[in-house]
């Protein structure tokens, strides 16, 4: 392949969390040298890298999907050691089972944390007076633990410049089709004015919620998707819950999590945090339709429904909201598992679709590449 300014080895469609692991994964353990990340926005990790509850997993919100829960367990520990200074350990992190409407109770909870190897014990009597009794019908103390999405965004600009990978800012890609020689193009439009045309063997498509939005020799994803638009408030909490992290499971349930990058707390439910879905359709851009979404604030509601489990929660006070894109796998609808897309595409020959649930599922996907690149790309240096 020549090397010219528009010719790569790889291409990252998306600069959030994935798309830069994904690339800096590709230079360092692949050996790939010239690698661009095309990011629409005008910086890295500025929607869902950022706009979401800044949990790290660690399994025990997934009593119903053993493989989740598991990886999660498995995964913790490696993103603890590789991203040691985003991390957030210091609160307390609370799981607790409703009397009514949970589809486990707190004897099954234990067993599920049990049999994934999680730790799990009763909370003592100072922080179990937080809780309504009637509504709670036990309480436990976990580790999981919280990441400061704005110190892995300053992760991703150092260790990309670090690694001489380019990254076109304020880019979006509209088309992938199929070259001569095994090479794939990429139309991209630049300010929305400015068209070019790049060439690479690899392409990953790292858009999460725009994964099928794009023409050309691409075809749509064979795996169908949901898009929701959901609000995360960010809450500064009272004093007695400014140490604590507390999920309520498991149905119309809520949870509050430390988000490190502001000092504050995201408080997110299942009812109220979800305010619009829809299947996925390739003529609905899901960015544009949040775009033109009416923000109306549900927040009222999340804090008058959670304080009857937690009434000092009722002091809380609203910050502000992000509003995102949430993209599932309509499969799991039902199971609540989060497990990762990696979707190759036999009309285009190295390119890849790859949507992540959660932050730690990034080593699945590193397994996944390097069992993919060694077999299906021969041609790259490694």
């Amino acid at each position: 392949m020549q090397n010219t300014t528009n010719d790569y080895d790889a291409v990252i469609i998306g600069g959030g969390f994935y798309g830069v692991a994904i690339a800096t994964y590709l230079a360092c353990n692949r050996g790939i040298k010239r690698i661009l990340v095309i990011e629409q926005e005008a910086q890295l990790m500025t929607r869902a890298s950022y706009n979401n509850q800044a949990r790290v997993h660690n399994g025990y919100h997934y009593p119903r999907s053993f493989t989740t829960a598991y990886r999660s367990r498995v995964n913790l520990p490696r993103f603890v050691n590789d991203w040691p200074q985003v991390i957030k350990k210091d609160f307390t992190k609370i799981y607790a089972i409703a009397r009514r409407n949970s589809k486990v109770t707190a004897k099954q909870f234990e067993r599920f944390c049990s049999e994934i190897g999680a730790s799990v014990k009763p909370i003592n009597a100072s922080l179990n007076v937080l809780f309504e009794p009637h509504l709670i019908e036990k309480a436990f103390l976990v580790e999981e633990y919280a990441f400061d999405s704005r110190k892995l965004c300053d992760w991703a600009k150092s260790e990309l410049a670090r690694l001489n990978i380019k990254v076109s800012y304020n880019t979006r890609a509209t088309h992938i089709y199929k070259l001569p020689e095994g090479q794939l193009g990429i139309t991209l439009t630049k300010d929305l004015s400015h068209i070019q045309t790049i060439k690479s063997r690899l392409v990953f498509n790292c858009t999460y919620s725009g994964l099928n939005q794009f023409s050309g020799d691409f075809t749509f994803l064979s795996s169908n998707l949901k898009h929701e638009i959901t609000e995360m408030a960010l809450v500064k909490m009272p004093s007695e819950l400014l140490g604590l992290g507390i999920t309520v499971m498991d149905g119309p349930f809520f949870s509050a999590m430390p988000f490190p990058s502001r000092n504050l707390h995201t408080l997110s439910h299942v009812r109220y945090t979800p305010h619009l879905s829809w299947k996925d359709n390739a003529d609905i851009d899901p960015y544009l339709k949040l775009k033109h979404y009416n923000h109306n604030s549900r927040t009222d509601r999340m804090i008058r429904d959670v304080s009857r489990y937690i009434p000092s929660v009722a002091k809380a006070q609203h910050v502000e909201s992000l509003f995102e894109i949430k993209t599932v796998l309509t499969k799991n609808e039902g199971d609540d598992g989060r497990p990762i897309l990696f979707e190759k595409h036999a009309e285009l020959p190295g390119c890849y679709s790859i949507l992540g649930g959660k932050i730690d599922n990034i080593y699945d996907i590193f397994e996944k590449l390097d069992s993919e690149i060694l077999i299906n790309s021969p041609n790259i240096e490694n």
